[in-house]
């Protein structure tokens, strides 16, 4: 599941879907994919998107009889003498069950529990990816909301919060209120509450702006479903009077004698006015939140509203008004949609993640309406801040400022998870719901940062940078189906055009047997043969090895025959922005082909460097890649590329130089050669930490560490420069294959164009996040 896609709006009251076809979960909203690729990517590897891994090591026998029988019977005494010590033993503590019915899924409707399993594995990956929150999905098969809560409530030992998820209207509201009253846990329906507090930071934000006060603001809600009830739920409790805020649904204003189509939550937000329609309510109102269908907020309406009006139509995938449309109007206006592609996107994946977070980290016994608002109030908060240089990469290469554009943070802010979290504990503290109270929230604060998922951020940041500035790149393997298919996915997810090298009626078979589609728009198919500008990549390829014992008909047969060759020489004259190739090719066989097309920067050395990532931490290994044996000056060299590698990917360099010794013991010829590495960067005065030489061990942990006070690093290395390229090749690859590790590359660093080989057989979705890396080295 996408981390940005948006969930339609599900309709909330059966007599109100005519006017409530989508629902602004904003989880979804997105590039759009093809119906095999989506099958694909839940198929491939494990079915589904979901494992469970031990925390504890599990080799030896004592490690099991630690685990198991018989040292398990200790903590399940304490926690029979002490039911509290379940959050210290298990993993109750940082525990959320994601559950459902499958009773209004996406926008599809009741399509019943078990095909609702993929959005919950979905929203499960959201709690770890941005919270760092184990969470598990349960499907329930009831429509009976009774059997539905008893359910819940019998498995409520087993966790630490309870998300509801895709449950229609009414039976939403009954639920979550008996389920609520009967656990001591958090129990949070985000298709009520969600989109509720994102749209209230939005709005505190817009109020702000437009120098309006709360008291005597009129709002007009339009759609009663579950987000809308809300909504104006958090926006009375916020300090709206209610008698300013009006609600509307299909049948007009819910107003106080109405009896057609009520209902007991409806009833609860009636007024006294004699306003009957919508265009009635909206005649001179400050406010519009739009959680309805399209087409709902006419021109005429929007024209009728007050001075500087707040808009925030939310329905998706289309909203009741485009910010085009309201630009016609009128100039005044301050809009919010549930849309990636316009400014001031309400998405929920800014809310409950940390909102769990901060609810578990205090064990609070509920989500109260005090957590809801001060959340609301960190996110506007947090959009008034500066953006400092480390963060401002995160917003697609623009540095936002606060203002009618601007206010609310974007789901890849790296700042939200040291920001909710803290003010949501903070708020269940202060109102009497938190059972474990934490002391020092500065280092609560430090400890949030660290749970970040910094490469997927990062792999985000390039996505989104590679949309803004699209790019041409050739896959020079055309003719490999897993190059089809990830060529197809680098359309359809709008990064550029794909061009697919080779012969254009074996692709075109090969495509066929596979089920590949390359009719959409964005892939284009050359032949190397047949190409117009053969004659002037020969010309090219000849200049540049004429004296490197090349003939002229050598470089015209690497030309015609050989698509490394063409595809990087395209790159080399600007025919493409960039290349990707390896799937058939030896790494080091490809690295020659290129080299002999395209230099170095000017200044700099071509290293490999791989990101691994290993359970939530980043370690950027140097060099994996390129050079075999370094003497000290390369090494210094690769340390120096790789720290700026670093700092373009988003991080402080703190980089350990490793030998198989420490500081010099045991000494050896390997170690005297990252000694000297050490003192050339001394004398070049680089302005980055560094140290070594030092065991791997050392460098990453930090209680090793404190063995040699006198070791330059501040904390943990982040760069890892190895001392020759087999051991760095070594251990990412065992870190792969053995530690479960998450490793991108070796990426191609220093090259004067953008180019990236993948290893040998890769993935399509390896394929696509080189292709992509390769796209946003062009634009930078």
């Amino acid at each position: 599941m996408h981390s940005t896609s948006a969930k339609l709006h599900k309709k909330a009251f059966r007599e109100d879907q005519t006017h409530m076809p989508d629902k602004e979960k904003n989880e979804r909203q997105g590039p759009s994919v093809s119906p095999q690729e989506a099958l694909d990517f839940h198929s491939m590897g494990r079915p589904g998107k979901l494992e469970i891994t031990p925390t504890k090591p599990m080799a030896t026998q004592r490690d099991l009889s630690l685990a198991y029988s018989p040292g398990v019977a200790v903590p399940v005494q304490a926690i029979a003498e002490d039911p509290s010590r379940a959050f210290d033993y298990t993993t109750r503590g940082n525990l959320v069950a994601v559950i459902s019915n499958g009773t209004a899924i996406l926008g599809l409707g009741n399509l019943g529990a078990l095909a609702s399993k993929p959005v919950m594995e979905g929203k499960a990956v959201l709690f770890k990816r941005f919270a760092d929150v184990d969470s598990i999905d349960l499907e329930v098969d009831t429509e009976d909301a009774d059997a539905f809560v008893n359910c819940v409530k019998l498995l409520g030992p087993s966790f630490g919060g309870i998300n509801l998820e895709d449950i229609k209207a009414p039976e939403c509201f009954i639920i979550e209120q008996q389920l609520r009253e009967l656990m001591d846990i958090p129990v949070f329906h985000d298709d009520q509450h969600g989109t509720a507090i994102i749209a209230i930071a939005g709005l505190i934000n817009a109020l702000h702006l437009t120098g309006r006060d709360m008291q005597s603001t009129r709002l007009v809600c339009n759609g009663a479903g579950a987000a809308g009830i809300a909504c104006i739920e958090l926006v009375k409790s916020l300090g709206f009077r209610p008698e300013n805020v009006i609600l509307c649904d299909t049948k007009g204003v819910v107003h106080k004698g109405r009896t057609e189509g009520m209902n007991q939550w409806k009833s609860a937000h009636a007024v006294e006015t004699d306003r009957r329609t919508l265009a009635d309510a909206l005649d001179g109102a400050d406010v519009f939140f739009g959680l309805s269908a399209k087409g709902a907020l006419t021109p005429a309406m929007v024209k009728s509203m007050a001075k500087n009006p707040i808009i925030f139509a939310m329905a998706n995938p289309d909203p009741e008004i485009t910010p085009e449309e309201v630009a016609e109007i009128r100039t005044d206006a301050i809009m919010a949609t549930g849309r990636s592609d316009y400014p001031n996107q309400v998405n929920n994946v800014l809310g409950f993640p940390y909102i769990f977070r901060g609810a578990l980290d205090v064990r609070a016994t509920t989500i109260n309406d005090a957590m809801k608002v001060a959340a609301a109030q960190a996110l506007a908060d947090l959009a008034r801040q500066d953006v400092p240089d480390d963060v401002a990469a995160a917003y697609q290469g623009n540095r936002p400022k606060y203002g009618p554009n601007y206010i609310i943070p974007v789901p890849f802010d790296p700042r939200l998870i040291s920001a909710i979290p803290v003010a949501v504990a903070q708020a269940a503290m202060d109102s009497g719901v938190a059972r474990k109270p934490i002391l020092d929230l500065d280092k609560y604060t430090n400890e949030l940062s660290a749970r970040r998922d910094p490469i997927a951020s990062t792999l985000q940041r390039i996505y989104d940078r590679v949309r803004r500035q699209p790019k041409r790149v050739v896959f020079a393997e055309g003719e490999e189906e897993q190059v089809m298919r990830a060529a197809v996915s680098y359309a359809n997810q709008k990064l550029g055009t794909a061009i697919l090298l080779g012969r254009e009626e074996q692709i075109k078979d090969t495509a066929r047997n596979a089920g590949v589609d390359l009719s959409k728009p964005g892939i284009e198919i050359i032949n190397a043969r047949l190409s117009r500008r053969n004659g002037i990549y020969a010309d090219y390829l000849y200049e540049r090895l004429q004296r490197k014992g090349y003939l002229f008909r050598d470089c015209q047969r690497l030309i015609n025959n050989d698509r490394n060759h063409f595809a990087a020489t395209m790159v080399a004259l600007g025919d493409a922005d960039a290349m990707v190739t390896g799937v058939t090719r030896n790494y080091s066989t490809a690295l020659d082909d290129v080299r002999r097309v395209i230099d170095a920067r000017p200044g700099h050395r071509v290293i490999g460097a791989s990101v691994v990532l290993a359970r939530g931490r980043t370690v950027i290994v140097a060099d994996t890649a390129v050079h075999d044996m370094p003497d000290a000056h390369q090494i210094a060299d690769i340390a120096e590329e790789a720290a700026n590698f670093a700092r373009r990917m988003g991080y402080e360099p703190r980089i350990a130089m490793l030998a198989y010794s420490t500081f010099g013991h045991p000494p050896g010829e390997r170690s005297e050669r990252v000694q000297e590495a050490v003192k050339i960067l001394d004398k070049r005065r680089v302005d980055f930490e560094y140290d070594g030489e030092m065991a791997a061990d050392v460098a990453l942990n930090p209680r090793l560490m404190q063995q040699y006070p006198f070791c330059r690093l501040s904390g943990p290395a982040n760069v890892l420069v190895m001392p020759a390229f087999h051991s760095a090749s070594i251990s990412t690859k065992m870190l792969q294959e053995l530690g479960g590790s998450t490793v991108i590359g070796p990426l191609l660093v220093g090259l004067n164009k953008p180019v990236q080989i993948v290893s040998l057989n890769a993935k399509d979705s390896d394929i696509v996040n080189m292709a992509a890396i390769a796209a946003y080295s062009a634009g930078a």
